[in-house]
C-alpha cells in the first residue's frame, strides 16, 4: 500500500492495477456465468437482463447509502468514504461491493477532477473510469443529439415544403414553434461559450436558423432516464415520451412524433448494462449512470443497485451532494420508483467543513489553509455542528438508520472528534471515525462495524409525502422539512405552470425533482450552516416527459457548467513509452 501523503491518486491506482486479479476471478467470485459477462477489457459490462432473470428469486443484500453535510470547498469525501467503507467491510470478511456513478468529462477536466475517490480509498482502473469507461456517456450524447438532428431537419423541411410535398415524403406537418424548443444539444465538457448559440446560418439548405443551446451530457434527460429505468423495455418507453419542443398551439412534440425514438434507443441499448470496476483493495464495484444531482437523480441507477443487491451481501451506493438534495431524491424518488428499502444511510462530515459552516474564513485555491482549519477550534466546530444535526434529522425522518462518519484528517484533535461524538450520541445516532484515505480498509474498520450493527436493526422507510399531494404542497413540504425554509415564493410563471400541472391527473405520477444550489441548505450558495427565516423562490418548472419529472427551479441553475482559469486538463498527460496517463485526481 502506497502512502497517499507521498504519492498521487493516479500512482496509487496504477500500483493497485498491477495486482488486479483477472476478470475470470471476479466472475467466479460473483457467481456469474460466462455468457453474463460482456467483454470490455478490464472493465466488462454485466448483462443485466440475463443476470436478473437468473437471480430474480435470490434475496437482496443489505442496502447502504452514503450522503453528506452541505458541501464546502474543503470537501467532505462521499465517494472516498463509500469506497473506504467497501474496503473496511471487505476486511471484516463480508461479501461486499458497491454501485457508483460514472464521472462526467466536464468536472474531470475542470476543477473537481474525477469521482474515483482518493488516497487508498480509490476506484480502479482509474484512467478508464475517468475517461469515458465503456462509452455510456458517449452513447447518451449521440442519442440526445440525434433527437436534435431530427428536430432541426424536420423544421427545415417544413419550412421549405408545403403539406403536399411533405406528404410525398411520408411526413405530416408538426408545426413546431421555433420559439418554444425544450431541448438543446449536449457535449460532456464544461463549455460556457456554448450556453447560448445561433444555428442554421447560411441558406435554405443549411438548416433552420434559430437560437439554440448546449448543456453538459450528464444533464440530459436521457441520463435521468437511464438512472431510473427498470429494464430495456422501460428505457424504450421513456425515451419515446421525451418532449423535444412544442407546436404553435402549445402541444408537446415528442421523440415519438419525430420518429427518432427507436434509433435513440438503438444508440443506448448497451447502456442498460452496468460496468464492473474495483476498489484498490480489489472488491467489485459496479458503475452505472452519472452525476448532476441538480436536475437528474445524481446517483447510481436503479438497475445497478438492483443487480448489486443480488450479487453482494452488502451493497454500498452514494447520493450526489448533501442530504438535502441527493439523499432527499434517493429517499422520495429513487426508493419509491425502485421499491428498494435501504438499511443504513452514512452521513459524511469533516471537522474542517463543519468549521466553515460555523463561520470559518474563506479558502482560496493555491493558498495555505487558514489556521482555523488546521488547529483545534472547538468554538467554530460547535457552531458548525448545527449543519450536521440538521442533516441527521432529515435522514431520521426517512426511517433509515443513520451512521455519522467523521472523515478524519491528521490535524483533527481528540477534543474535536469527541465533540462530534457527543452531539451524535445525544441524538441516539452511531458515530465512527474513519481514516480510509490514508489506510484504506484498515482505516475504516470502526465505520464498517458501525454500519454492520446499524444494518441489523430494523429500518422503516416512510416517504415525506404521498404521490397524490399537489405539486405546490410537495415543494412546500420539502422546503420546510428538509431545507428549513419558512415557506415558498412562486414567480408568476412558476405558479401558472404549477396550477396547470395540478389540474391534470397524469402529472400526479411525476416525481418532484427539486433544482437548487448544493452549496447551501437554502437557494443562496453564500448562506452556510443552517440559515434562518428565509423563503425558497421557485422561478420556473422544467418538465421531463420521458423521465416523468417535474423540476421546480429555485434560483439560477445552468445546465452547462463553465471551465475555470486553472482546469485539471493542464496537468494531464500521457507517457508515450508506456501509454500511462498521469495527472488525474
Amino acid at each position: 500500500m502506497l502512502d497517499p501523503r507521498e504519492y498521487k491518486d493516479w500512482q496509487i491506482a496504477a500500483e493497485a492495477e498491477k495486482r488486479l486479479p483477472s476478470v475470470e476471478t471476479f466472475r467466479e467470485q460473483l457467481g456469474l456465468l460466462p455468457e453474463e459477462i460482456i467483454p470490455f477489457g478490464k472493465t466488462p459490462k454485466l448483462d443485466f437482463l440475463k443476470i436478473m432473470k437468473r437471480l430474480k428469486d435470490r434475496p437482496d443484500g443489505k442496502y447502504i447509502e452514503v450522503t453528506a453535510i452541505t458541501p464546502t470547498p474543503l470537501g467532505e469525501g462521499k465517494s472516498t468514504t463509500a469506497l473506504g467503507l467497501i474496503e473496511g467491510l471487505g476486511k471484516r470478511g463480508v461479501n461486499v461491493g458497491g454501485c457508483l456513478r460514472q464521472p462526467s468529462g466536464g468536472p474531470t477536466m475542470n476543477i473537481k477532477g474525477t469521482a474515483a475517490g482518493g488516497g487508498n480509498a480509490l476506484l480502479i482502473p482509474m484512467t478508464e473510469f475517468s475517461l469515458g469507461l465503456t462509452g455510456d456517456i458517449n452513447d447518451i450524447t449521440n442519442a440526445h443529439n440525434l433527437a436534435m438532428v431530427a428536430l432541426t431537419a424536420r423544421m427545415q423541411h417544413e419550412n421549405n415544403y408545403n403539406d403536399e410535398q411533405l406528404a410525398e415524403r411520408g411526413l405530416r406537418r408538426l408545426d413546431i414553434d421555433p420559439k418554444n424548443i425544450e431541448m438543446g444539444w449536449v457535449m460532456d465538457f464544461a463549455a460556457q461559450a456554448l450556453r447560448n448559440i445561433v444555428i442554421g446560418l447560411g441558406g435554405p439548405k443549411d438548416g433552420f436558423m434559430m437560437q439554440s443551446k448546449f448543456g453538459i451530457t450528464v444533464s440530459s434527460e436521457l441520463m435521468a432516464i437511464l438512472s431510473i429505468a427498470t429494464d430495456l423495455k422501460d428505457l424504450r418507453e421513456r425515451i419515446a415520451n421525451i418532449v423535444v419542443a412544442y407546436d404553435r398551439q402549445g402541444n408537446p412534440v415528442t421523440t415519438r412524433d419525430l420518429e427518432v425514438d427507436g434509433a435513440m434507443t438503438a444508440w443506448m441499448r448497451n447502456t442498460i448494462n452496468p460496468t464492473l470496476c474495483y476498489t484498490v483493495e480489489h472488491q467489485p464495484c459496479l458503475v452505472h449512470a452519472g452525476p448532476f444531482a441538480n436536475i437528474a437523480i445524481g446517483q447510481s441507477s436503479i438497475v445497478g443497485d438492483r443487480m448489486a443487491l443480488k450479487l453482494y451481501d452488502y451493497n454500498v451506493t452514494e447520493s450526489g451532494f448533501a442530504a438535502d438534495i441527493g439523499f432527499e431524491k434517493f429517499w422520495n424518488v429513487k426508493c419509491r420508483l425502485s421499491g428498494l428499502k435501504p438499511n443504513v444511510s452514512v452521513l459524511v462530515c469533516t471537522i474542517r467543513a463543519l468549521k466553515m459552516h460555523g463561520g470559518g474564513p474563506q479558502v482560496f485555491p493555491g493558498r495555505p489553509l487558514p489556521e482555523e482549519y488546521t488547529k483545534e477550534n472547538l468554538d467554530l466546530l460547535e457552531k458548525g455542528l448545527e449543519n450536521l444535526v440538521h442533516h441527521i434529522q432529515t435522514v431520521k425522518k426517512s426511517g433509515i438508520n443513520p451512521v455519522v462518519c467523521i472523515n478524519a484528517f491528521a490535524t483533527d484533535t481528540e477534543a474535536e472528534i469527541n465533540l462530534i461524538r457527543r452531539a451524535c450520541e445525544s441524538m441516539g445516532v452511531r458515530c465512527a471515525r474513519s481514516e480510509h484515505w490514508q489506510y484504506g480498509g484498515d482505516g475504516a474498520l470502526e465505520l464498517a462495524d458501525a454500519v454492520i450493527e446499524a444494518a441489523e436493526e430494523p429500518s422503516d422507510l416512510k416517504f415525506l409525502y404521498p404521490m397524490d399531494l399537489p405539486l405546490r404542497k410537495r415543494v412546500e413540504k420539502i422546503a420546510k422539512e428538509v431545507y428549513g425554509a419558512a415557506g415558498v415564493e412562486w414567480s408568476p410563471l412558476a405558479k401558472e405552470k404549477a396550477k396547470r400541472f395540478e389540474s391534470d391527473p397524469k402529472y400526479n405520477e411525476y416525481a418532484t425533482m427539486m433544482v437548487k444550489t448544493h452549496l447551501s441548505l437554502s437557494h443562496d450558495p453564500q448562506l452556510k450552516g443552517v440559515p434562518k427565516n428565509w423563503w425558497l423562490p421557485i422561478r420556473d418548472i422544467l418538465v421531463y416527459g420521458g423521465a416523468k419529472f417535474l423540476c421546480p427551479m429555485a434560483g439560477s441553475i445552468s445546465l452547462m457548467p463553465g471551465t475555470s482559469s486553472d482546469p485539471a486538463f493542464r496537468r494531464i498527460d500521457v507517457n508515450t513509452e508506456t501509454g500511462e496517463v498521469s495527472g488525474l485526481f
